[in-house]
């Protein structure tokens, strides 16, 4: 539910039916049938699964920021690019730097290629330099190579919880703090994944490892008593951390 939004399912289709007649002798509402567009989001259902992807939302951003025909770049960050004040680099429009670092976060609903890259970018929201905003172009251009990807959900029996988080040291060159990544998996479907600056200074890689780590599993014990509410139980997780 989103305000006066509703998704709803079931696999027996008398369900849905019935659902539908109770909701609608209670309220005044339309029925838009088969899910395939909500909030931005546009979902594909098939005998394997389901797609979700912002294609459409994707192409629009590009053409709101003037971006449909810049070059597509490989990679949504390039490996070496190290983001911080810069005070010589000029400063630039911080309405349209926000506006433009604002779409990309609800990209990532669908778009966890661009998470870090994102997350980076919107650290320098108070007094965005031309360098920040080169960095937010990039991401862009490479959206515009890949506007179709998304992600899947497979139909499966497979509901074992399969996790992966780590951490850079003290990534942040001018705080001197470090960045968490993680990812949880249910089955061969990636169902949540984060990338955040840690609140506060590891003294060593360790250190910021054992903090990614801690992280991760509580939003991993979230997941799990999530499930035990649907009648599924884990008697075993598998949680890899590269220390």
């Amino acid at each position: 539910i989103y305000v006066d939004d509703i998704i709803f399912g079931a696999t027996n289709e008398n369900l849905c039916q019935e659902f539908s007649k109770l909701m609608q002798d209670e309220f005044e509402m339309s029925m838009m049938g088969e899910l395939k567009f909500f909030l931005g989001l546009q979902i594909v259902q098939s005998d394997e699964g389901v797609k979700i992807h912002q294609t459409k939302y994707t192409k629009e951003l590009l053409q709101k920021f003037k971006m449909e025909d810049a070059k597509p770049m490989k990679t949504p960050m390039h490996p070496s690019t190290t983001l911080g004040l810069d005070e010589e680099s000029p400063e630039v429009d911080s309405t349209m730097y926000r506006g433009m670092v604002g779409s990309l976060l609800y990209l990532t609903a669908s778009r966890p290629d661009i998470m870090f890259s994102v997350c980076v970018c919107a650290m320098f929201q108070v007094r965005p330099k031309e360098v920040h905003l080169q960095a937010v172009k990039r991401i862009l251009r490479y959206l515009k190579g890949t506007p179709n990807l998304g992600i899947s959900f497979y139909r499966s029996q497979n509901f074992s919880l399969l996790g992966y988080c780590d951490a850079d040291y003290a990534g942040d060159k001018w705080e001197r703090k470090s960045n968490s990544g993680r990812c949880h998996f249910l089955g061969r479907c990636l169902v949540s994944w984060t990338s955040k600056r840690q609140s506060t200074i590891a003294l060593s890689t360790c250190e910021a490892e054992y903090v990614a780590a801690g992280q991760y599993l509580t939003q991993l014990l979230w997941i799990k008593h999530q499930l035990e509410d649907y009648d599924i139980y884990e008697s075993s997780i598998c949680v890899s951390c590269v220390m």
